[in-house]
């Protein structure tokens, strides 16, 4: 019934944020008819659309499906959870909301900050780990403050030191304390900079990445017979990050004349989605039919979707985010993941329900695919890739099929008694 409610809720919001309806349509990219059809609950919504509405009505989310009293009630439950030790009553969890609204909201208000620090300690784990710029300037503040605790032990500890001597071991002190001040600068300058709204990331991919989710992964210049080589670069800053994202344009470019959107879109409204359908049709690998399927425009799916691409290391080669369906910067993904084990299966399609561990246990479908990309000549292996689209489920189609438990990475992964897991979790009792 909630769900069903949630275009009343918009008009809601809407009418007390003073915006008029073709206002708001503007602001959030559709038409002000599709958003009349919205907020008289006769089209569903979801995705990156309700995202954007909630944005632009500065609400969250969860106000406009659930309202209110349930976003509180399901804080509340997610809290009890997590609790270590602890065993909350959750059948009078309703009355105590309605009875003590304000210390709810409270309990609520502190479990979300919490949450946000540990995210924010996974983060900064993940970045000492894996990030060369970060480990290099740590090491340095290490290596100087070991310098000058190892020249001050030499002042404290020997009695008769010559005077040039020790005039050098002042010296010596002197320089080190200033190259620790300037190091530790620098490395209190970089965080800040990595948490302003500048981006500073540095690594092609990233910034490839950084380019292609500002285009919404979608470039109608191509679409409409277009040339990749035609796509202004200019965002990006370095020679290997505009080499990347031409690579990735000219496969862009392959999909689109493979499967034209006007096709494309024609065959998912006589259909539900279904890629090996979709690669008969259009006489392509599923692969191709799995790139498309993610650069397509909001709205056409239905339902937020992803995509990672990996070789045959298992290095990650591009990923395209998806609410709820964490993926590290770096590589060392959960061994898991149906992407890897296409490659145990190559040319074999893989269709898996998968649950994420973590706060939010979202369920995702995911479509896997591996293939190979050459074979240089004869008697030699092919190398070969794979790829994995992750579409998120809704509520209503949970129990259609048996779900797997998945991990973002080992190193952030709560579940304890995983035989695959390669390094103990920092989600301990203790953190």
């Amino acid at each position: 019934m909630r769900d069903t409610l949630t275009g009343s809720r918009i008009r809601e919001r809407r009418q007390i944020a003073g915006l008029r309806q073709a206002e708001l349509a503007r602001q959030v990219g559709i038409s002000a008819s599709y958003l009349n059809l919205i907020e008289h609950n006769r089209r569903r919504i979801g995705g990156k659309l309700l995202v954007d509405i909630a944005g632009a009505l500065a609400v969250e989310p969860s106000v406009l499906t659930q309202g209110i009293e349930a976003t509180l009630i399901a804080a509340l439950r997610e809290a009890a959870a997590d609790a270590v030790g602890q065993q909350a009553e959750l059948d009078g969890l309703e009355e105590f909301a309605g009875r003590f609204p304000g210390w709810a909201g409270v309990l609520a208000q502190m479990h979300r900050r919490v949450v946000s620090l540990e995210r924010t300690v996974e983060t900064l784990s993940d970045r000492l780990t894996h990030d060369p710029h970060l480990a290099a300037s740590v090491h340095e503040v290490l290596s100087t403050a070991a310098a000058i605790r190892s020249t001050a032990a030499i002042l404290a500890d020997t009695q008769d030191i010559d005077p040039e001597w020790q005039d050098r071991f002042h010296s010596n002190l002197h320089q080190d304390a200033e190259r620790l001040a300037e190091s530790s600068k620098s490395l209190v300058a970089y965080l800040d900079e990595s948490d302003s709204d500048g981006d500073h990331r540095g690594v092609p991919m990233e910034d490839v990445e950084a380019f292609l989710e500002a285009r919404g992964h979608h470039f109608p210049e191509v679409e409409q017979g277009g040339r990749d080589a035609d796509i202004d670069l200019s965002a990006l800053e370095s020679t290997a990050a505009k080499t990347v994202a031409l690579d990735f344009l000219k496969v862009y470019a392959a999909d689109a004349r493979a499967m034209p959107l006007d096709q494309l879109q024609a065959a998912l409204d006589q259909a539900p989605l279904d890629p090996l359908q979709l690669a008969a049709r259009f006489s392509v690998n599923v692969a191709t039919v799995l790139r498309r399927l993610a650069a397509l425009p909001g709205g056409y799916l239905g339902r937020p979707t992803g995509l990672v691409v990996c070789d045959a290391s298992g290095s990650i080669l591009f990923s395209k985010s998806v609410p709820g369906f964490a993926m590290p910067r770096f590589g060392e993904a959960c061994p898991l993941w149906p992407l890897f084990q296409a490659l145990n299966r190559p040319l074999v399609p893989i269709r898996k329900r998968i649950v994420q561990l973590g706060r939010t246990a979202a369920v995702f479908d995911c479509y896997a695919y591996a293939w190979p990309q050459h074979i240089s000549g004869f008697d030699d292996g092919p190398v070969y890739r794979s790829v994995m689209l992750v579409r998120s489920v809704e509520d209503d189609a949970q129990g259609e099929q048996a779900v797997a438990r998945v991990g973002p990475s080992c190193r952030v992964c709560p579940s304890s008694d995983c035989v695959s897991r390669r390094e103990p979790s920092i989600l301990s009792e203790r953190f």
